[in-house]
């Protein structure tokens, strides 16, 4: 098969540009297929349902795996014009380690790891639960998620600190409740790694009431450790808004400029 062949190809399963009517439909296929496989998680999760039409679900399954199958192999086929690299061994490599190509192996996961290796039945009923993440193949076509990822890899930094901030909270948080809890309840505050849970749900101010402070000093540190988590969730969302405003502005300038260098080309070509 020539070069063009392939990068013809490459073309087709990649998004789509504008004016590309056979990239387009391959989307839209694709962006409906994964669409109904979720539908298809969802219904299955109805005993009555997966019973009676057990069968239809299986063919779908099937056939949804095969298509997903050869579009990774499509782009296995096409990864050198992805990924520029000395040679097709390192592009293949580069695109198996990619986030992407990741998401698309899990999606088809659940069919063929069977098929190779006995498996226990509960073990399998969890793994194929991994088929939802068939959903992340959006990512591949939807500006938003995109948007999203730029996001996070921009201002991952941030995030790590923020994370890291959040982590030497939980773990103070715990140690100290443990200390002030134990003696009075063991079995709610048994060890640190256990008291996570309390840490948690009272910094995220979600509260479920499960397990909670008797004493006095533990209410007492639980209200202040409730007050900094206020402040300390709102960071990371704080951090993800700024960045996303800024790259709508800088979206919306392009926008603008491209817009204003189009008018200026066509007026060049009327004056001429």
């Amino acid at each position: 098969m020539s070069l063009f062949s392939r990068r013809r190809i490459y073309q087709v399963i990649e998004k789509a540009r504008a004016g590309d009517v056979a990239s387009k439909v391959f989307d839209v296929f694709i962006i409906s297929l994964i669409m109904l496989n979720i539908i298809l998680v969802i219904l299955e999760s109805f005993e009555d349902l997966a019973v009676k039409y057990e069968e239809i679900f299986r063919a779908f399954e099937g056939l949804s795996v095969a298509i997903f199958t050869v579009e990774i192999l499509l782009r296995i086929y096409t990864c050198d014009l992805k990924f520029h690299m000395r040679n097709k061994f390192h592009s293949f490599f580069t695109y198996i380690i990619s986030p992407l190509a990741i998401i698309d192996f899990l999606a088809v996961l659940p069919f063929y790891l069977p098929l190779l290796i006995p498996i226990d039945l509960r073990f399998l009923r969890i793994l194929r639960l991994t088929r939802i993440l068939r959903v992340l193949k959006f990512n591949r076509y939807s500006s938003s998620l995109e948007i999203i990822g730029k996001i996070i890899k921009k201002r991952r930094s941030d995030l790590l600190v923020t994370m890291f901030i959040t982590f030497l909270l939980l773990l103070l948080a715990s140690s100290i409740m443990y200390y002030i809890e134990n003696d009075t309840q063991p079995e709610s505050f048994p060890n640190i790694i256990a008291s996570f849970w309390w840490a948690i749900a009272t910094l995220t101010t979600v509260g479920y009431g499960d397990v909670y402070p008797v004493t006095a000093l533990g209410k007492i540190v639980s209200g202040i450790i409730a007050l900094l988590g206020v402040g300390l969730v709102a960071l990371p969302t704080g951090i993800i808004s700024s960045a996303f405003v800024e790259i709508l502005k800088r979206k919306k300038l392009l926008r603008k400029l491209n817009t204003a260098s189009f008018v200026e080309k066509i007026c060049g070509i009327k004056g001429d």
